[in-house]
């Protein structure tokens, strides 16, 4: 049977390995939402890469950013959460990491519009086209933050992770890892679960009519949340730990053919 919502991260989950999203996955959500099934991007990308997100899951009215810190009405243009952490939260959090593992590369993001530069560590190494500048750490902190990337080269990314989940109380910041070379710190209480609940909220759907897919231990807490999680077969073994099942890999277009068997056959 159909869920009364569909949730889905976009990277590693939705989109491919090549960037894109296939015409059949695009169709699939189409037929989804045309069963009158409320389909929603839920991504770690901020609210900077709304037009891109938008594009990917084209379906979707609402989406959620950030981790879940941010989520919007991109009908009408409204934001029905907007969640930062202060500068100084954000480096103490960074201050922890570096008390354990030694010096870090950071770089933060703290703009909502559209193509909204990130500001970072002269050495930090950004590995996507989008705007990014060099900028001094007291610069960086000085203003309310959406979130921080943090990264230690030479150190594996799954034991920077360990370690960061141990030395960084919830109280000061959420720790997650979007499968990507570094780790990302947000504020406390945002996760995707919590995101994604508003716009639940808003449509008056239970969480146990909500069918998600994701990939990396960033989807976590949105699995364990809804009615029913899902796994793509490429996803971090972590998720794959909290899902029900697992579909195919975002490669092979598992979301779509997983939802494609809950639709009514067409004559």
């Amino acid at each position: 049977m159909l869920p009364v919502l569909v949730a889905t991260d976009l990277d590693g989950t939705l989109i491919r390995s090549d960037g894109t999203v296939s015409e059949y996955t695009h169709g699939v959500l189409r037929r989804v939402r045309d069963a009158g099934v409320e389909v929603v991007g839920v991504t770690g990308r901020g609210p900077r890469l709304r037009t891109l997100s938008a594009a990917a899951v084209d379906v979707s009215r609402y989406l959620v950013c950030a981790q879940g810190g941010f989520v919007l009405d991109l009908e009408t243009g409204g934001v029905l959460k907007a969640t930062r952490i202060a500068g100084a939260v954000a480096a103490q959090a960074v201050a922890m990491i570096e008390e354990r593992v030694g010096p870090v590369l950071v770089t933060v993001e703290a703009g909502e519009a559209d193509h909204a530069p990130l500001h970072g560590d002269p050495t930090f190494e950004w590995p996507f086209p989008d705007p990014w500048e060099p900028a001094d750490r007291e610069t960086m902190f000085a203003s309310e933050l959406l979130k921080v990337f943090v990264a230690k080269p030479g150190l594996d990314v799954e034991e920077f992770f360990a370690v960061a989940r141990d030395v960084v109380p919830a109280t000061v910041g959420e720790v997650t890892y979007a499968g990507l070379g570094f780790l990302e710190i947000c504020p406390t209480g945002v996760t995707k679960a919590a995101g994604l609940a508003v716009v639940c909220d808003t449509l008056g759907v239970a969480a146990s009519d909500v069918l998600a897919f994701g990939d990396m231990p960033n989807d976590v807490p949105m699995l364990g949340w809804a009615g029913k999680g899902v796994a793509v077969a490429n996803a971090h073994p972590e998720l794959k730990a909290v899902a029900e099942e697992v579909t195919g890999s975002n490669d092979e277009d598992g979301v779509a053919h997983y939802l494609e068997e809950l639709l009514p056959r067409e004559s």
